[in-house]
């Protein structure tokens, strides 16, 4: 199985009609697409991966040595030395991690990471509202109703933040999880993952694992719960996993497009007729939403829904 990659120029040309069912389908039976041809210069790209890989060689040193999930594998195989079964690390990932926003500190070495990331942010940020635009006409949603939600009418910014992630080669990769299965939490994800080694997966919906396979200077898009329960079910986040490996070191920059905290999200089309939820998905504040999602973010999400609704509920 392979996921989709679509040519996202085709929108522009007498070829937009196919994109457009392309995309949809991307939604609909995936959650997983790549677009090839977003219009980001590969030069940029190309900027954008050498910078976050010099970053990382800044911090290696730190993450062999402070990480926990490297410290509980070692201890695991120790014990294994020592005639006990060998069993998994529970509750870590294999994963070097920052963040980027607006408002908060960023690296200053490199010192061209600053000024690549932020022009980088800026082009994939274009990329996120002419997708949201996309998603609003194959939801027939009024133009810019996404966002209005997102920004809660206006008052606030949509959240919009960077995750880099590394991978690094790790000598037991059947003992940890790279990253834990998960679904997103907010709504549209473009991840710039690594074009040479592998280790995304996505859960299809026929219950498989598939590869999400590397493609040169692609962006993956996939959407999170917010997306979920605006469309009713019609564009199911999708769980989502990274491997450890044995060999190579995974970069993996994953920007998120999300509501704002005070914003209210709720089903904005009806519940299609074979959808399955049995009714229309709960209404509840994003913010509400993510204090529940911290607690539980590797656990089924419907529950999610559910509490988050609950304390709407509670203090109304």
């Amino acid at each position: 199985m392979a996921i989709p990659v679509i040519d996202f120029s085709r929108l522009d040309g007498d070829e937009r009609a196919a994109a457009l069912a392309e995309i949809a389908a991307g939604f609909e039976q995936w959650g997983f697409f790549q677009l090839v041809n977003t219009g980001i210069p590969d030069e940029l790209l190309e900027r954008v991966k050498k910078v976050c890989s010099d970053c990382y060689k800044l911090r290696e040193e730190g993450f062999n040595g402070s990480n926990p999930a490297v410290k509980a594998l070692a201890a695991l195989v120790e014990r294994e030395g020592e005639g006990l079964a060998p069993r998994k690390v529970e509750g870590m990932d294999w994963e070097d991690v920052f963040t980027l926003h607006d408002d908060l500190p960023w690296p200053s070495i490199p010192p061209t990471f600053k000024e690549t990331m932020m022009e980088y942010r800026t082009e994939l940020k274009k990329l996120a509202e002419k997708l949201l635009g996309v998603m609003e006409e194959l939801l027939g949603l009024a133009e810019g109703q996404i966002t209005k939600v997102f920004s809660k009418d206006g008052d606030f910014k949509p959240f919009y933040g960077t995750k880099v992630s590394h991978y690094p080669p790790c000598p037991r990769p059947e003992m940890v999880d790279g990253l834990r299965a998960h679904t997103d939490a907010g709504g549209l994800i473009l991840l710039f993952q690594d074009d040479r080694v592998g280790g995304l997966q996505v859960l299809g919906r026929d219950g498989r694992w598939a590869d999400v396979q590397p493609v040169e200077n692609a962006i993956v898009i996939n959407t999170g719960d917010q997306i979920e329960v605006m469309s009713n079910g019609r564009y199911k986040s999708a769980w989502h996993r990274v491997l450890a490996t044995r060999d190579g070191n995974r970069r993996s920059i994953a920007s998120f497009y999300n509501p704002a905290r005070a914003a209210t999200i709720a089903p904005a089309i009806p519940a299609a007729a074979d959808s399955g939820t049995g009714g229309d998905y709960p209404s509840f504040s994003f913010g509400d939403y993510m204090e529940v999602y911290i607690k539980q973010k590797f656990q089924d999400k419907e529950p999610r829904f559910a509490a988050a609704a609950a304390i709407k509920t509670t203090v109304d």
